[in-house]
């Protein structure tokens, strides 16, 4: 096997073990830890230590420590947080949230720059296009990368479904459950047992021998950039420079079309921060108990992977306009749904319908949204794609932050209002670029949008 291929499936199991433990995770903070909206909180701090992250320390620990050892050492990073939820309190996940937050960065910086700097190094080689096969090694990675969110999930729901203490749940705590929440701990008030200990240490062990073998993987089998590399490897770490690039993401913001595009990136963390947060606790452990949440973000995880593909390659066809309409059309549906619904367990297939409508249209956002931004700012894409980040990680931080103060309802509405001022926003840039571009919209909305990039910190 070629050795750069080679490298980049083992950073591809690498991250496909780790994200498996820490996927499951981020979809159970809110039922696990519900006491006291611990759970939340700490989803909450990892965002906003993940903002810091991003700001200040990337380019400082691969210039230090190099590809290879960054990945290692924010991979622990990730450990620590799994430790932090054997004996879950505020003293120990919220700092472990910190350290999971300021090594998310890195991490995905780094894989970044290995994967290039490899499909640089063999297009050399081959004499073939270096875009071509950079592109081929990304691929190849969100391929392996994308079936986490199935892995850990089920591992959840098929460990917790051994429980032998479930528990009917009468139609007077049902009521509780849904949009008109009775804001107290879902769990007790719905009468619905919590899993044992034993079966919430055995799965946290799992996952955290996960993660360590994710190390393991990346430690002994990644091949260190070569020396002949260094000064690829250095340039994309020194072009732009830090600081040079860290005033550049406030400087884009002076672009009128960026300060339109905030609400639309925002939303991108109010609609995942939702699912994982609220959808979950508030109308599946409540109604059917914390077993089954695995299941239903498996249906999420599923269509997202899967219509990320799909809309990346039909863009090209519809532009990019239908596709945003689809997807806030959806959602709309979804939210307003959920507002009406009251789930029972009876009504079983809707608890998964509805995290696979909001995968399809969570696809759309993050291909479609990646892609406009891509078009839009060519020519600073670091700046841009710096302010993607930072404006969607503070949208999970508020999502996550609000979660345990107000009601699932009142939420919704949120969550709605952001909708609509999100596509208004969006169809101003829309009409401003028609306006300044004698392109034809045919050629303007071809998009190549390669797969989503995963629902996860960084």
């Amino acid at each position: 096997m070629e050795r750069n291929l080679k490298n980049v499936l083992v950073i591809s199991f690498g991250f496909l073990l780790l994200f498996t433990a820490y996927g499951g995770l981020q979809n159970l903070q809110s039922s696990l830890h519900s006491e006291e909206g611990l759970g939340v909180a700490s989803l909450s701090v990892l965002y906003a230590a993940l903002i810091l992250s991003s700001m200040f320390l990337p380019p400082i620990l691969i210039k230090k420590l190099g590809c290879k050892w960054t990945i290692t050492g924010s991979m622990c990073c990730y450990i620590a947080f799994s430790l932090g939820n054997f004996y879950a309190s505020w003293y120990t996940l919220i700092p472990t949230s910190v350290i999971l937050g300021l090594g998310g960065a890195p991490l995905w910086s780094a894989k970044c720059t290995y994967l290039t700097i490899a499909g640089n190094s063999y297009a050399e080689k081959a004499g073939k296009h270096a875009k071509d096969i950079i592109n081929q090694y990304f691929g190849v990675f969100f391929l392996i990368f994308q079936s986490s969110g199935i892995w850990g999930n089920l591992l959840s729901s098929l460990i917790f479904s051994q429980a032998s203490n479930k528990v009917e749940i009468s139609e007077e705590n049902l009521a509780c459950c849904g949009a008109y929440d009775c804001m107290t701990d879902t769990t007790n008030t719905t009468g619905s047992a919590e899993p044992s200990n034993s079966l919430i240490y055995t799965l946290l062990g799992i996952y955290t021998a996960s993660g360590v073998l994710a190390v393991l993987l990346i430690v002994i089998f990644l091949d260190q950039i070569k020396s002949d590399q260094a000064e690829t490897e250095k340039e994309i770490l020194e072009t732009p420079s830090f600081w040079s690039t860290f005033l550049a993401t406030f400087q884009h913001l002076k672009d009128k079309r960026q300060c339109l595009l905030i609400p639309l990136t925002m939303y991108s963390g109010f609609e995942q921060g939702f699912l994982s947060g609220d959808y979950t606790k508030a109308y599946v452990t409540c109604a059917l108990g914390i077993h089954y949440v695995g299941y239903a973000m498996i249906c999420f995880s599923a269509v997202n992977s899967l219509c990320s593909l799909l809309f990346g390659k039909i863009s090209q066809f519809t532009g990019r306009k239908l596709l945003f309409a689809l997807a806030a059309v959806t959602n709309t549906a979804c939210i307003i749904a959920l507002l009406l619904w009251k789930p029972h367990p009876k009504q079983l297939a809707v608890f998964f319908v509805f995290p696979a409508l909001w995968g399809l249209a969570d696809a759309i956002w993050q291909t479609q949204t990646n892609g406009l931004y891509g078009i839009l700012f060519e020519k600073h894409k670091e700046a841009a794609f710096a302010n993607y980040r930072l404006w969607e990680s503070f949208g999970f931080v508020i999502a996550f932050g609000y979660s345990t103060k107000l009601q699932v309802y009142i939420k919704l509405y949120i969550l709605l209002s952001v909708l609509v001022l999100s596509m208004v926003t969006y169809g101003v840039v829309e009409y401003l670029e028609a306006k300044s571009s004698p392109v034809t919209p045919a050629t303007t909305e071809k998009e190549n949008v390669g797969p989503v990039i995963q629902n996860t910190p960084m």
